[in-house]
């Protein structure tokens, strides 16, 4: 993340939250360790018998923080760099970025932030909505960044929720692709800050719907240098990368 602002002309870094058994807050995208990415805190591989034996809910930071990752080879990135290290806190990833912009005296970023919750992951996976919410603002607050804040979510429960209790905090509500922009408003049951899409099997048609009715679109993965283009031309407000050097 640090190297995107380094290098790159980046407004908004994208994370994904998960809560530990302790109810620590942690950037992570995966429910269960991911052993594409991970190592065992020995430096072995996790077994494929073992690919959802470390739930992220079911550990304690401190066991959490003891798995290594960053360092194993992922194919599918052929230009990763390789770092040993471990999934953070997410108020020490906030105090890294916050520590290197003033340092080198960049502007100010914004945060795109997803709780990655389901109803039958309820208590299995995670806590229930609220909890979660309360549990990620919590630690935003403390920052002092929710004025650079953005909270993105699939699950319209925690969208809910934080509307009513935080209405402050800019929301992005993640949407399939087989509704009309009208559908997607009518099941959220308010108008959020933007609606996100993924790329498969976007229609540009829901731009100049959300634009007239005064909601941004962003979408996700784009990882093509002609389709960010193409993207770019249709006026649409935001592109999720893994590859900022696109730009």
């Amino acid at each position: 993340m640090l190297n995107a602002l380094k290098n790159y002309d980046v407004t908004t870094l994208e994370m994904d939250l998960h809560i530990t058994k302790d109810d620590e807050v942690v950037v992570t995208h995966d429910d269960y360790l991911n052993r594409n990415i991970t190592l065992l805190p020995s430096g072995d591989e996790i077994p494929k018998e073992d690919a959802k034996k470390y739930a992220i809910y079911g550990m304690n930071y401190d066991q959490l923080r003891s798995f290594i990752v960053g360092s194993k080879p992922y194919p599918a990135f052929p230009d990763q760099q390789k770092v040993k290290s471990y999934i953070p806190r997410l108020s020490n990833l906030i105090d890294s970025v916050q520590n290197y912009i003033k340092k080198n005296g960049k502007k100010q970023c914004f945060f795109d932030i997803e709780i990655k919750s389901t109803e039958k992951g309820d208590d299995i996976l995670h806590p229930k909505p609220e909890r979660f919410a309360d549990l990620a603002i919590s630690v935003l607050k403390q920052k002092g960044i929710l004025n650079y804040v953005v909270i993105q979510s699939f699950d319209k429960r925690v969208l809910r929720y934080i509307h009513q209790k935080y209405p402050q905090i800019r929301l992005n509500c993640l949407a399939n692709n087989d509704l009309t922009y009208e559908e997607h408003i009518a099941a959220l049951g308010f108008k959020p800050f933007i609606i996100g899409s993924s790329y498969k099997g976007f229609n540009p048609g829901i731009i100049a719907r959300a634009h007239a009715d005064g909601v941004k679109v962003i979408t996700a993965t784009v990882n093509n240098k002609a389709e960010i283009e193409k993207l770019k031309a249709l006026g649409i407000d935001g592109i999720m990368t893994d590859y900022p050097n696109l730009f």
